[in-house]
């Protein structure tokens, strides 16, 4: 079995948009600006944007955090955004989801300009994305993507197995599997809470995207030997043997699930790196257009 580190390969991009960095402050040319929105003070939330800060200073991107209010308006939100639109300066930024409950999200994703739009949920790039035309891909399926190619794993004609139907991962991860791409050109079943003899359709799967947002819901005995784990859960589970009372775990029991697997992702350190990478990624390609 081989392990997907995620940590490593991103690491790598990372490593790769910093000589690239180097080369445009050779050139004068202005290095990428990131900003990030952060409403409230979710303490995931906090972590993941503060991760995003830190490899901007890693690579050389500026980078601005703007954190605002549990209880800010909707309409205060969106003047906030408004400028980021309208901000030469910036040539890409995300808001952190979740959400308080007073703000719409789905008004707030449609607010972004789709050229600044890095997390690329807008409904333009989302479309741009179905119709395999040039566009930012959403982080975790680009992410995933990455992995697969540069692990080299077969996924021509392969069975294919998306567990949820997300907007953020599952369903667009299963519209770039399909496609003639690299890590595409497979065969594509999503399967979600609704889904009838769901362990006899993932026993059949040559390759598992576990999104569906249950704690080690995927199990040894719902798949066969040598399949491809990509597990993009991750929970806090109560464990009383740990220092802070918990324990990270993905959406894919890794004791059993393991002993099958050709590979697998682990939690952590698996797809939660390559979700940053590829959007550092998305805010290069951004700062690129923007040049031209």
């Amino acid at each position: 079995m081989t392990i997907l580190d995620g940590k490593k390969v991103s690491n790598d991009i990372k490593d790769e948009i910093a000589e690239h960095v180097k080369s445009m402050i050779s050139k004068g040319e202005k290095v990428p600006h990131l900003a990030a929105i952060l409403v409230g003070s979710d303490g995931a939330s906090m972590t993941y944007v503060n991760a995003k800060v830190k490899a901007c200073e890693r690579i050389g991107f500026n980078s601005t955090l703007i954190e605002l209010p549990e209880y800010i308006s909707e309409e205060e939100l969106l003047e906030k955004i408004h400028d980021l639109n309208t901000n030469d300066a910036i040539d890409g930024f995300i808001v952190q989801l979740p959400l308080p409950e007073q703000i719409d999200e789905q008004k707030v994703l449609m607010a972004i300009n789709p050229d600044k739009d890095v997390d690329g949920f807008h409904p333009v790039n989302v479309g741009r994305m179905a119709l395999d035309l040039p566009t930012f891909l959403p982080a975790t399926p680009y992410g995933i993507m990455e992995l697969l190619e540069r692990y080299q794993i077969e996924t021509s004609g392969k069975n294919v197995v998306i567990l949820g139907r997300s907007h953020i991962v599952g369903r667009p991860i299963s519209i770039l599997m399909s496609q003639k791409r690299k890590a595409g050109d497979a065969t594509v079943t999503v399967v979600h809470s609704r889904s009838k003899n769901l362990e006899d359709i993932t026993r059949e799967a040559d390759i598992v995207v576990a999104a569906i947002g249950i704690s080690e819901f995927l199990t040894g005995d719902m798949v066969k030997e040598d399949v491809v784990i990509i597990d993009v859960g991750i929970t806090r589970v109560p464990d009383a043997t740990k220092k802070n009372g918990y324990r990270l775990a993905g959406d894919v029991h890794y004791e059993s699930v393991s002993q099958k697997a050709s590979y697998i992702t682990p939690v952590p350190g698996g797809v939660g790196p390559m979700t940053i990478a590829m959007l550092l990624k998305n805010t290069l390609l951004a700062r690129e257009r923007h040049n031209k």
